[in-house]
């Protein structure tokens, strides 16, 4: 009994072609494969056969997290009434006013309502205790009761607690994620099944999780996660060290920047030498034209080694592309921004910036090596809209960014199947011997590259398992 996986009649690279898999792995390749005893049987009907996706940049307890929250961004809510509405539904839901529940949202951003301090939530949430994150992940919004329960008008404060002339919290807090967690008290982590449905929907074998910091319980709960099946997707992690990887592989070191708040450049740079010293690459987070200048600045000073990367490199100028090539460094992209972003983008980005955001041709023509990510839940999670957005550079509206940054299919689709530790390589192959993370397609690729959407995906095999496909809706936020 061989208790493996036949794949029939599959386009693999072009050719029809049969694929056995057993013990995780590709064991044989060609035509007229007979099944063997106790071997499922999987009919490709010439579909095509893709190395499974890796998302290269996600947050997948942030995402968990989301999918439960009020959505307080575009394209749920797009004025301060259709706030007003969704925040007073859910406090009456969830009774969060004193003593209930604290409302948790997401993916607000300032066209919705303007910049939003605690008087102005209060207004909106009609005095219940809410925490509202920003698109970005940077900024978390707080009402006057919130505040309160924080202890913020009572003495307790941290780095990041916004506070106006007279010492009083406005309710915005920056970067204060984990401080947040422990001040609440929040122990139980959210559900990660249904993140884990949903990347197997979209094809996805692999991700990395691009989260700067994790407590030993979030590492706990993935790795809960990983033994119960929850999320059978392959996970490197950018935020732990890698004797307190909970199983998983260790990626780059993170390095968050935030040009509000940048660190000495000397201070910087000795961080990327001490992470090189011991035996670490690192990946650092620039979202700015300010931020990339100042990493690049930190890389020339202390040098670079194999594997360190740019998360984002957002804003990219072509003597910044240059500088990245020289150095030698790869990029971690997320063309979806395009699509869900753009029209923002065109009204608020400066004229001088807009030919150079999410790049994509420009990086490729530079010999920048490039992979991409989805960033979710700050971006929307499913792969194959990035892979899209990289092929028509179109935003929600139909307008163009960047069209001349636009890659041929095939290349938008090597973004997400370079390999995990390896943005911006070779991208993987089909091919006796190597791990069995596939993703089948409904039809050949010469007619799925004319729209690439998920609802191709037929079937996804995780370590040479065909992974169940469940009915999933997604809840994720925009940047």
């Amino acid at each position: 009994m061989s208790g493996g996986l036949l794949i029939r009649d599959a386009e693999v690279a072009g050719v029809r072609a049969d694929v056995r898999i057993a013990g995780g792995r590709i064991g044989a390749l060609g035509s007229g494969l007979a099944s063997l005893p106790g071997e499922a049987v999987l009919e490709a009907r010439g579909g095509a056969l893709l190395p499974g996706l890796h998302d290269h940049h996600l947050h997948l307890l942030a995402w968990a997290a989301a999918r439960a929250s009020v959505p307080c961004g575009p394209p749920a809510v797009r004025d301060a009434d259709a706030l007003a509405a969704a925040l007073c539904a859910a406090a009456r839901e969830a009774g969060s006013g004193p003593g209930g529940r604290m409302l948790r949202g997401v993916g607000y951003h300032e066209s919705v309502a303007g910049a939003l301090e605690r008087a102005r939530l209060d207004g909106l949430a009609r005095g219940a205790a809410v925490r509202i994150q920003h698109r970005s992940g940077a900024l978390w919004m707080l009402s006057s009761e919130a505040c309160r329960r924080l202890g913020l008008d009572e003495g307790v404060d941290a780095p990041g607690v916004e506070r106006d002339a007279a010492g009083r919290a406005t309710g915005r807090l920056f970067r204060l994620d984990a401080w947040l967690r422990e001040r609440l008290g929040e122990d139980a982590l959210p559900d990660l099944a249904p993140v884990g449905e949903e990347l197997t929907r979209f094809g996805v074998t692999g991700v990395t999780d691009a989260t700067p910091e994790l407590a030993p319980a979030a590492l706990g709960a993935l790795a809960a996660a990983a033994r119960s099946g929850a999320l059978p997707q392959r996970v490197v992690l950018l935020g732990a060290a890698p004797g307190g990887a909970a199983g998983f592989a260790a990626g780059p070191a993170k390095l968050l920047l935030d040009e509000r708040a940048l660190p000495p450049p000397a201070a910087f740079a000795a961080r990327v030498r001490d992470a090189h010293a011991s035996g670490r690459s690192v990946a650092v987070h620039c979202t700015t034209r300010t931020e990339l200048v100042f990493a690049l600045a930190a890389f020339e000073e202390a040098g670079v080694r194999p594997g360190d990367r740019v998360e984002h490199a957002s804003v990219a100028p072509p003597e910044l592309v240059a500088w990245l090539a020289r150095l030698g460094l790869a990029v971690v992209t997320q063309p979806g921004f395009v699509r869900t972003r753009g029209d923002d983008y065109l009204r608020e980005v400066e004229a001088r910036d807009r030919p150079w955001l999410y790049r994509c041709a420009g990086f490729d023509a530079a010999g920048v090596p490039l992979g991409a990510g989805s960033d979710a839940p700050f971006g929307a999670p499913d792969p194959w809209l990035a892979m899209q957005a990289a092929v028509d550079r179109r935003t929600e509206a139909f307008a163009t960014l960047g069209a001349g940054e636009a890659l041929a299919p095939e290349r938008a689709l090597a973004l997400f199947t370079t390999p995990p530790g390896s943005p911006g390589a070779a991208p993987r192959r089909i091919a006796p011997g190597a791990r069995a993370d596939l993703c089948l397609l409904d039809r050949p690729w010469a007619r799925a590259r004319d729209a690439l959407e998920s609802g191709l995906v037929a079937a996804t095999i995780a370590g040479g398992r065909k992974l169940p496909r469940l009915v999933s809706s997604s809840h994720g936020s925009g940047r």
